[in-house]
């Protein structure tokens, strides 16, 4: 009896990932999406997170850096986000008979798995 296959699908960065979609200048640039009311740092590329801003950094903490090296906030868009993020559990649940979605940029289908981690996909098995 073959082993049960087991998936996490997990959308990197995803709120900023979702950004890129629509603006591909973004492309390596450090970035970030801020909460309501652009309060604090919610969503970091892997350039912000190069600059050292931290999960929640306050935006006012962190402004500076818009001179100092070009990152670039953006207001959330969860309507966007929450759009991008049922095409993406669409398309996994047809990779296993089930799923169980975690949260917005999570997801657990059953017999496969796939990591969009760094724009690599990784299959793996438990």
């Amino acid at each position: 009896m073959a082993a049960p296959l087991f998936a996490l699908v997990d959308g990197n960065n995803f709120y900023v990932s979702c950004e890129r979609v629509f603006r591909y200048s973004l492309k390596n640039t450090p970035c970030v999406v801020l909460s309501n009311n652009d309060g604090c740092a919610i969503a970091r590329s892997n350039e912000a997170k190069d600059l050292g801003i931290k999960m929640g950094a306050p935006w006012f903490q962190i402004r500076h850096l818009q001179e100092s090296s070009g990152l670039v906030a953006l207001s959330a868009n969860f309507e966007l986000y929450g759009e991008i993020s049922d095409r993406m559990m669409s398309v996994v649940a047809a990779l296993g008979h089930r799923q169980e979605i975690y949260s917005i940029d999570l997801s657990a289908p059953g017999y496969c798995c796939v990591s969009f981690e760094k724009e690599v996909v990784d299959w793996c098995c438990d």
